[in-house]
């Protein structure tokens, strides 16, 4: 993977700005350590800083080509997985590659294709093509959003980036955060609206869409979206089927020229990964698979089952090693590190995020990319299959609110009164649900309960899975480790999603369909263990440490935080006991001592991006 960055601008020479260039693409250099690269050409200036997976000695960007007198370039951040087939088919109509890099396809692609080049992607992706023959630049990202792609603008220049510090490099580009921002942080975050970038005057180019900017403006479109239609097949065919397309997947999404590894929780999901895996390898000739997991120091002593997290997995972990014979590393986090990462994790976000659960993926991570440069992980499969909680409950059901952040009035109150009146959060709150509601694709014919649960499969292919895939995009990345993420195949995710409800919960079990479709690759106690959720702290350290960080902060009277929230109603929340640990936040995993880690990261974030509220 990679991170790339730069700026359009119709009139004045950009070479004057190459050192402007330089500090965008920099300010991404933990996305791409290997390699680093800049092109200005009016009116483009492409940035470029590169994770070597493919190719490591060619595929340098930003990547030219020349056409006789016309000329395109690409900046690219993604992996294509039928880059083979797609090679095969570019040599058949003359095309000659200079490199065996993605890269090299792409543009290939685009330039005999134009935009309707994505259509025949299989991937994950977000780039820029600078066409000289149209006069314009193209942009895509993959069609659910597993890599990001922000941009501004503003006047007759658009700036874009891989993630929002490159773009507050650029003079025109201001980190100002309105009432929208502030309802995103404070009702919606951490996750975000679709296409909201937070800062003013920054978007994100929504999950398959494209973009194009030329002398006449800017204009985006989506090129692909989820379609409800009539599932045809049968139980068994079903589970035939999705066997198909995921070791399909699988297989495409292990060809590396460096080192591959999964992430292993001892879970169905990215058991089923690595069962896989080990058996390709074994089939390739490939060696030994190497397995990776987190755990926490002395989680053993402290916890405690609750319905989000019914069971331990290191035992399950140890099951699974056993059974696959892969060479396992066991990663232990501490306390004290998991808290001395939170602020690393908000400048790997740029905003806060899920706090705990963000820091603990980047130090899992850069403990991976010690040995490791590519890792498959199970994300994505709950959203896909309805493995939630909230897709089982019908009070979460029918809470008429995003399922995952129940509580909209206490966090409501948890801001000062000024605040609230200016953002109006739970009308704001409102608004986004409806308008999520408003977007899902119905089916004629559809009972009551099979049109709810195709809202409530929207809502978290839509909106809670983009939280987790910027998660795992900043936290990797943060790291210089790419993580791949087999369950987001869009063949997979298209098929899945017009499976009926009943047959996907074959055997009256969440996932059901796809535990049948793994009947013979996983051990029946792993195949039907009850789901439980990516490992956090359970240890009171934790929750008495960032609970004296935020009282501290509550201390400061210089604290940007200050004029943002009820002061006295955070201190009551502090000072309760059951308050501080049985707090429904956000999710499955964010409770009291994440929502105390939050507004320090809120904190935190207000003071080291110079945000200004206006």
């Amino acid at each position: 993977m990679c991170g790339i960055t730069g700026f359009i601008q119709w009139s004045g020479d950009l070479t004057q700005d190459s050192q402007l260039l330089v500090q965008m693409t920099d300010s991404l250099a933990t996305r791409g350590p290997d390699a680093s690269g800049t092109w200005i050409s009016n009116p483009c200036a492409f940035g470029h800083r590169r994770l070597s997976v493919i190719d490591p000695e060619n595929g340098a960007q930003p990547m030219i080509v020349h056409q006789d007198d016309d000329v395109y370039a690409i900046v690219y951040n993604g992996e294509l997985y039928n880059a083979a087939e797609l090679t095969k088919e570019l040599r058949n109509r003359g095309y000659q590659f200079r490199t065996r890099c993605d890269t090299e396809v792409l543009l290939l692609s685009y330039i005999e294709w134009g935009p309707d080049c994505v259509d025949r992607f299989n991937g994950i992706f977000a780039f820029a093509i600078w066409d000289s023959v149209h006069q314009q630049v193209f942009f895509a990202r993959d069609r659910v959003g597993v890599k990001p792609l922000f941009y501004s603008h503003i006047d007759e220049t658009l700036v874009f980036g891989s993630e929002p510090k490159a773009l507050l490099q650029h003079p025109k580009v201001e980190p100002v955060v309105g009432p929208e921002g502030l309802a995103e942080i404070f009702v919606i975050g951490p996750a975000r609206t679709p296409g909201h970038g937070i800062y003013r005057n920054v978007n994100e180019l929504r999950p398959g869409h494209a973009m194009i900017f030329n002398r006449n403006g800017l204009r985006s479109y989506a090129y692909w979206k989820l379609e409800s239609h009539v599932h045809e097949d049968d139980e068994a065919t079903t589970a035939i089927h999705l066997r198909e397309i995921l070791q399909d997947t699988l297989e495409r999404q292990l060809i590396s020229d460096v080192p591959v590894c999964t992430l292993l929780s001892g879970g169905l999901d990215s058991s089923a990964l690595s069962a896989l895996a080990v058996d390709y390898y074994r089939r390739s000739g490939q060696g030994q698979l190497h397995t990776y997991s987190v755990d926490y120091v002395d989680n053993d002593k402290h916890f405690k089952s609750h319905t989000f997290q019914p069971g331990a997995d290191a035992p399950w972990i140890e099951r699974m090693v056993k059974e696959l014979g892969s060479k396992h590393h066991y990663i232990e986090i501490d306390t004290p590190e998991l808290i001395g990462a939170l602020e690393a994790s908000t400048r790997a976000r740029d905003l806060p995020g899920m706090v705990d659960v963000d820091s603990s993926l980047l130090l899992f991570c850069q403990e991976i990319k010690k040995e490791a440069t590519v890792a498959l992980s199970g994300e994505a499969a709950d959203e896909i299959f309805g493995g939630y909680p909230w897709f089982h409950r019908d009070d979460m059901l029918n809470s008429g609110t995003f399922p995952w952040a129940v509580a909209p009035d206490m966090r409501a109150s948890l801001l000062s009164p000024e605040i609230r009146n200016w953002i109006s959060p739970l009308d704001y709150l409102g608004d986004k649900y409806s308008e999520a509601v408003n977007e899902v694709p119905k089916l004629a014919g559809e009972t009551a309960k099979q049109a709810q649960m195709r809202i409530m499969s929207y809502l978290n292919i839509t909106r809670f899975m983009p939280t987790l895939l910027d998660r795992k995009d900043r936290m990797s990345m943060g790291a210089g480790l790419e993580v791949r993420v087999p369950y987001c195949d869009h063949r997979l995710v298209e098929y899945v999603w017009n499976i009926p409800w009943d047959i996907k919960m074959t055997g009256n079990r969440e996932k059901g369909i796809l535990r049948k479709s793994l009947e013979g690759v996983l051990p029946d106690d792993v195949l039907y263990r009850k789901k439980s959720p990516y490992p956090k702290t359970h240890n009171p350290n934790f929750l008495a440490a960032v609970k004296q960080q935020l009282l501290t902060i509550l201390d400061d009277p210089s604290s940007p935080l200050l004029p943002l929230i009820d002061v006295a109603k955070i201190r009551e929340i502090a000072s309760s006991p059951d308050a501080s640990t049985n707090l429904p936040w956000f999710g499955q995993l964010m409770s009291g001592p994440q929502l105390f880690s939050y507004l320090s990261q809120v904190d935190y974030w207000l003071r080291t991006y110079h945000v200004s509220i206006r």
